[in-house]
């Protein structure tokens, strides 16, 4: 899977990259037809704590999955978001084979 991450507005660690890229490469063993995706990593303006916002996006063929996580950390927002696409493209692959 080829993934394209963009910080916006700042320049994201190497070792941030790092956990983003491997916990969103865990995402094949749920569906293994992912084909490439985007991730956004931004920083929502105001004081409240949980300002860090992770937006993936996932293709699949005839499917593009999309989840937007905030939280206090890049982390924490990603392990939500990786979640919650696993949840999605569980549902995807079930109803594929449904149609089989």
């Amino acid at each position: 899977m080829k993934l394209q991450i963009h910080s916006i507005h700042f320049d994201a660690d190497v070792k941030l990259l790092d956990y983003i890229e491997k916990k969103t490469n865990k995402l094949h063993t749920y569906f293994e037809r992912i084909t490439d995706g985007e991730i956004f990593l931004k920083l929502d303006k105001g004081e409240a704590l949980d300002n860090k916002i992770v937006e993936i996006k996932l293709n699949v063929p005839g499917h593009e999955v999309f989840v937007k996580e905030k939280s206090r950390t890049f982390e924490a927002a990603t392990d939500i978001g990786v979640e919650a696409l696993e949840k999605q493209l569980k549902r995807i692959k079930e109803k594929a084979l449904s149609l089989r």
